[in-house]
């Protein structure tokens, strides 16, 4: 059987991030005002971890984000803000790289990952892509009994029913998703969770510490 072919990725980095600023405020200057894909784990951006990870996965990758796009230019990959004002959240980020596909490659499939979840697993795309190609639906990560909504495969028929959602004000994730019956693809029994997400100060240290274990 012949592989599916490639997503395109967008890495969502459009948020504030105001609880890890907040965090790393008290104790010392924070690294950069709002911009949580740029606080540094190890030697690189919490960012730079999830484009090595996605990367070599996806047959484009790009980053959503609302900030101004020479602060990602080091990455070397195209800044796509969001087509809603008021950054009403991560589906937002979603939209944008859905009306991406729709102008540069109709029809094709789109990975969407948060840029704080540094330990994405190499077989993200692969897993995710076979529960697609099962149920042509969006199709979410899971670990640890979670649904991971945002770390999905998009089918591109999914950009006008969560344009009109967002059109109406409606903003919530799961609420969404279960409307466009959402299936999942599991990752439980593997070492440590592959989706950790670094939401604060305590969640960096705890990171740092998991990259020092390995």
């Amino acid at each position: 059987m012949m592989p599916p072919p490639l997503p395109f990725g967008l890495i969502l980095a459009g948020g504030h991030g105001r609880r890890m600023q907040a965090g790393l405020e008290r104790n010392g200057p924070a690294p950069h005002p709002r911009l949580k894909p740029l606080v540094m784990l190890e030697t690189q951006p919490l960012i730079a971890h999830v484009v090595e990870r996605v990367r070599p996965q996806v047959a484009r990758l790009a980053i959503n984000a609302n900030d101004p796009p020479e602060l990602f230019q080091p990455f070397g990959l195209p800044v796509i803000a969001d087509s809603m004002p008021d950054r009403p959240g991560p589906l937002a980020g979603v939209l944008a790289g859905l009306e991406w596909i729709a102008r540069e490659a109709p029809g094709t499939p789109l990975l969407t990952v948060p840029a704080d979840t540094p330990f994405l697993p190499e077989n993200l795309v692969s897993r995710l892509m076979l529960g697609y190609q099962r149920s042509g639906r969006v199709t979410c990560a899971a670990s640890n009994g979670q649904n991971h909504h945002v770390i999905a495969i998009w089918p591109a028929s999914a950009r006008e029913p969560l344009h009109a959602a967002l059109e109406t004000g409606n903003r919530k994730v799961g609420a969404i998703l279960q409307a466009l019956q959402v299936v999942s693809e599991c990752w439980d029994g593997e070492a440590g969770d592959p989706f950790f997400n670094i939401n604060s100060a305590e969640d960096l240290a705890a990171a740092r510490l998991h990259r020092l274990a390995k």
